[in-house]
């Protein structure tokens, strides 16, 4: 089956332009939210500056929308370091989502300027901190759908359709995950998914019972969209189709209705609404692999978009301690760390989440 070209994206309304059809429209003093999304997710120029590569690279997904990222420039080169003072220090003790966020980064990164006639050459320096460097040298241009699919994908946290995705579209986001290094196991049949969402439950049961948790989670939180456009990162809550209010009231709105009960039925209906789930898992648990799943992972996350498939985070069984051997035994790699839960399936798209801007992440 053919990838979707950015003409047909347009046309069956995934532009970022023709958002305000799939909701803006019905949320007020949307129009400041509609207009920054929109000058933030194009495409580049002809000939773009590297400043224009860092603004895509920092469209990857990243944990919490915290964009847990600085940028270094240098010549032709780009250097992606951690930003300690974005940790999520309870949902991630160790970094791990924060180095998966990188490497994230780091694809788009490489996949924006081969689009423009730049050669990515890619190393992760392991001593000290770690970082990577990206060197850029001049090429032939080799536009595609990955990037034509960075402005628009998204985690799409919502239900979806239920349907069964092809064995070509199949085979075509399996390719597209390739990473040396890095193992993807897909399960598309419905006993696999209710046994992992038995490990989801689980672990969100686990999670919701931790106050630290709940109050990371309600810090990144963004009820307003004037608060999202002023902080520039964070889970703002028309993102994931919850209401628009008032900061003061949607912290209420959370403190009451924000229950383990009702989270576990809305990943019950995720998941059984999904086509499947991928797991992602580095061969070493360290941070050259974490940044090597980032890399996968949104390789897999753009070709979804191309293909019109929506995915989110299912990671309840990776982030609690006492799970996670389980989940891991189940998978039939005892000892290992799974690195990435991901569901995904058809479902029309979401409002778009915002991003810093780059002159706030250079360093």
């Amino acid at each position: 089956m053919r990838l979707v070209s950015r003409r047909a994206l347009v046309a069956g309304g995934f532009s970022v332009a023709a958002l305000g059809a799939i909701g803006y429209g019905t949320w007020p003093r949307m129009d400041g939210y509609r207009e920054e999304v929109e000058r933030q997710r194009r495409l580049l120029a002809v000939d773009p500056d590297l400043r224009e590569f860092v603004r895509m690279a920092t469209l990857a997904a990243n944990g919490h929308n915290t964009q847990p990222w600085k940028f270094r420039l240098l010549d032709e080169q780009v250097s992606i370091l951690p930003d300690l003072t974005r940790r999520t220090e309870v949902v991630d003790p160790d970094d791990h989502h924060l180095y998966v966020s990188l490497g994230c980064a780091a694809e788009n990164l490489v996949i924006a300027a081969a689009a423009t006639g730049r050669a990515a050459e890619v190393a992760i320096e392991r001593g000290g901190e770690p970082r990577i460097d990206i060197a850029l040298n001049r090429s032939a241009a080799a536009p595609g759908p990955l990037y034509e699919a960075i402005p628009v994908r998204q985690s799409t946290r919502s239900l979806y359709d239920g349907q069964p995705i092809s064995a070509a579209d199949m085979a075509m986001l399996e390719a597209a995950a390739q990473e040396e290094g890095v193992s993807v196991l897909f399960f598309t049949d419905a006993a696999a998914r209710e046994a992992i969402l038995e490990f989801v439950v689980a672990g969100n049961s686990a999670q919701m019972d931790d106050p630290a948790f709940v109050q990371e989670l309600l810090d990144w939180l963004r009820f307003t969209p004037d608060r999202a456009v002023e902080m520039g990162d964070g889970l703002f809550s028309a993102c994931s189709g919850n209401p628009v209010v008032p900061d003061w009231i949607g912290s209420r709105m959370f403190k009451a209705f924000f229950t383990k009960e009702v989270e576990n039925q809305k990943y019950a209906d995720h998941i059984r609404s999904s086509a499947g789930v991928a797991v992602f898992a580095g061969d070493r648990d360290d941070p050259e692999h974490w940044i090597k799943v980032g890399r996968s992972f949104e390789r897999f996350a753009l070709q979804a978009t191309a293909l019109g498939i929506r995915n989110a985070h299912i990671n309840q069984p990776i982030e609690d301690l006492t799970i996670r051997p389980e989940f891991a035994a189940w998978l039939g790699v005892p000892g290992s760390r799974p690195d990435l839960v991901i569901r995904f399936g058809r479902a029309p798209m979401m409002p778009m989440s915002l991003r810093r801007p780059v002159s706030e992440v250079l360093t």
